[in-house]
Formats: C-alpha cells, sequence, structure tokens
C-alpha cells in the first residue's frame, strides 16, 4: 500500500512538472518529404549521372573479366580430351580462381557503388537537413517528420495539409515550389495539456 502511495505521489509531481513545462512551450510538429525534395535538387542530376557512369565502368570490368573466363572455359573444352590429367587439373584450378576472382569483384563493386552513392549524397543531404533545420527555425516547429519511411510507406499515419513544410524547404533550396494553398500559409499549433 506504501508503494502505491508513493508511486501516485511521483506520478502528480512528475505531471505537474510536466503541465508547467507545456505551458511555458507550444509544441509544433511538421513534416516533409526529403525524398521529394531531392528529387528536384539539381545536385541529384549530377549525382545520378556520377553514378551512372561509374556502374557502367564497374560492369564493363565484370563483362571483360566474364569474357576471359568464357574464352578460357571453351579452350579448355575443346583440348580437354587431348590434355594429360595433371595439366586438366591445373586448367580446372585455374578456371575456379577466375570464377571466385569474378565473384570477389562483383561482391567488391556492389559495395564501391553503395559507397559511391553515400559518398556523392552525402553533402546534397547535408545540404538539405540545413535547410529543414533553418525553415523549422524560422517558423518555430519543435519536430519536423519525415513523411515517407522508404518502400512507398509512411512513417506519418495522419498529417494535416498545413504541417507540410516540403515547399517551405524547396523555396529556401531555390527549387521546383508550388504555390502553396491557403491551408499551407497557416501552420498549426499543437499546445500539449
Amino acid at each position: 500500500m506504501k508503494n502505491v502511495f508513493k508511486i501516485a505521489v511521483v506520478a502528480v509531481i512528475f505531471s505537474w512538472g510536466l503541465g508547467a513545462n507545456a505551458q511555458q512551450k507550444h509544441l509544433k510538429i511538421g513534416y516533409t518529404n526529403v525524398e521529394d525534395i531531392l528529387i528536384e535538387m539539381p545536385e541529384s542530376k549530377q549525382v545520378e549521372s556520377e553514378l551512372k557512369s561509374y556502374k557502367t565502368q564497374l560492369d564493363n570490368q565484370i563483362q571483360t573479366k566474364m569474357k576471359d573466363f568464357q574464352d578460357k572455359y571453351e579452350n579448355y573444352q575443346r583440348g580437354e580430351s587431348m590434355m594429360s590429367e595433371v595439366i586438366k587439373a591445373d586448367k580446372q584450378r585455374e578456371l575456379r580462381g577466375m570464377q571466385e576472382q569474378i565473384e570477389a569483384f562483383q561482391k567488391d563493386a556492389e559495395q564501391a557503388m553503395q559507397k559511391k552513392q553515400i559518398d556523392l549524397l552525402d553533402p546534397v543531404l547535408k545540404k538539405i537537413q540545413k535547410a529543414i533545420d533553418d525553415v523549422a527555425a524560422e517558423n518555430s516547429y519543435t519536430y519536423i517528420f519525415n513523411k515517407e519511411a522508404g518502400y512507398g510507406t509512411s512513417i506519418m499515419l495522419h498529417m494535416p495539409k498545413e504541417d507540410d513544410i516540403t515547399n517551405l524547404v524547396k523555396k529556401k533550396l531555390n527549387i521546383g515550389v508550388a504555390t502553396p494553398t491557403p491551408a499551407q500559409k497557416t501552420p498549426s499549433t499543437v499546445t500539449p495539456k
């Protein structure tokens, strides 16, 4: 019984503290779609072009290695019947080694491609983050959420249109901005009780 009383007292004190803090500060929540902003950034076209070029280089290297392997394999098949067991075993070892090198290169190329994408996107994403931070500060937003969680799913289950700051961020970045609707001009404020 004493524990229940202690818990109740702590809960009352804690709620008074939250109530006093909430009265001093309004909670204002907004959201944006970072992917939508990223697509419209002029830098995105450059990033896409560089990634495509890099991928082409890697693909060409893989194709060259695969062609070399295919040529050696066909030569092996044509001459296999005339080879001694020692030479045959040596050629098979060589072919397995080439195949392992191709697989290792493909894995390394995939990792290199991911790293290149991160390296190229990082400055663009930092620029977007700075614009979001600036818009949040200028418009007194406490929190800004990303509307999309990826793969077409939303982390926001309900969102008033007037709290979408995407156009404000686009304007801050000087990229394609649609004319805001009257609802978008007046952000809503949520005051916790």
